[in-house]
């Protein structure tokens, strides 16, 4: 890391510690890539696990606990089938599921995970939300494929091409990527760029459209959530000593959410954060690969 991000991160005024932390115990998630809040069902969070598992999502309440439909209940709480393994996305894949969002009544899962910026195959699930008190198995409404206007070469020559955040904003979906330097899948770098799907064609790929860059976040970007009322963006940038809560205003102008200037806030000891939602108009959560859930107020943030 550089000299200057690290005096960055040191000298960000928010250095104040995380608030609640309660943690996730159901065995299945292993590897909390992201969280978001259902618009339709009270008390409903979802999660997921990244790469290297299986295609499903599972949904917990504001304790993190696991939910379930009753009628496989007695089964998985006296373990004669294991643990309950989330609602599976019948026909979907699990590539590199790193981000969800909602829109209204429809889950939004991202398989854009690109460590390797060498992918051809990203795209979006859209989802019907399911009720996870009722069902254990759905399937996905459309499949939406997508690629960046700016990457020709596959690996590309500047590793700009991840994405783990994605967000809706007055009913279009956002992207905001996560970069690495000299083509080293170990080597962070504290920028981002924000671009916005505006087609959704099933029968070829939709090209993103840029929107704008934001340098100097104190760590690579993991994760992103539109607050609530749609007044501002809340960014996760993670590095080795911290993580960084960005909160950034809803432009005065267009849609460019990194031409603001924000608040931050920092996140001591919050391990492989990669996750970020609202609970509620002024708490925000992270979560984390090893199972913590964090609540921040919007309160604690800082100019």
């Amino acid at each position: 890391m550089s000299r200057m991000v690290f005096t960055l991160i040191l000298t960000l005024s928010s250095l104040i510690g995380q608030n609640t932390k309660l943690r996730v115990e159901h065995p299945p998630i292993d590897e909390q890539s992201a969280i978001v809040k259902s618009l339709t069902y009270p008390d409903v969070f979802w999660v997921c696990n990244d790469s290297g598992n299986e295609a499903a999502i599972f949904a917990l309440n504001s304790k993190g606990e696991i939910i379930m439909p009753d009628f496989v209940r007695k089964h998985y709480d006296k373990k004669k089938e294991g643990d309950f393994p989330g609602i599976k996305i019948s026909g979907a894949i699990c590539q590199d599921w790193e981000a969800m969002t909602v829109l209204g009544d429809t889950l939004i899962i991202a398989d854009m995970g690109n460590n390797g910026n060498a992918r051809r195959d990203l795209g979006i699930y859209l989802v019907p939300e399911p009720n996870p008190h009722s069902v254990t198995e759905t399937r996905p409404l459309v499949w939406l494929p997508i690629h960046y206007p700016d990457q020709d070469k596959y690996p590309a020559t500047v590793w700009e091409y991840d994405c783990e955040s994605i967000f809706v904003f007055q009913g279009m979906i956002y992207f905001l990527t996560k970069h690495r330097g000299e083509q080293n899948i170990n080597k962070p770098v504290p920028s981002t760029k924000l671009y916005r799907l505006e087609t959704r064609y099933t029968n070829k790929s939709n090209v993103l459209k840029y929107i704008g860059r934001k340098e100097n976040l104190g760590g690579w970007v993991t994760d992103a959530n539109i607050t609530p009322d749609e007044s501002g963006m809340i960014l996760l940038a993670q590095n080795p000593f911290a993580t960084v809560v960005w909160y950034f205003p809803k432009p005065k102008r267009g849609v460019n959410f990194l031409s603001e200037s924000p608040k931050s806030f920092r996140l001591l000891k919050a391990d492989q954060a990669e996750g970020v939602c609202f609970k509620d108009a002024n708490t925000i959560i992270v979560t984390n690969e090893q199972r913590d859930w964090f609540e921040i107020s919007l309160l604690d943030f800082s100019e």
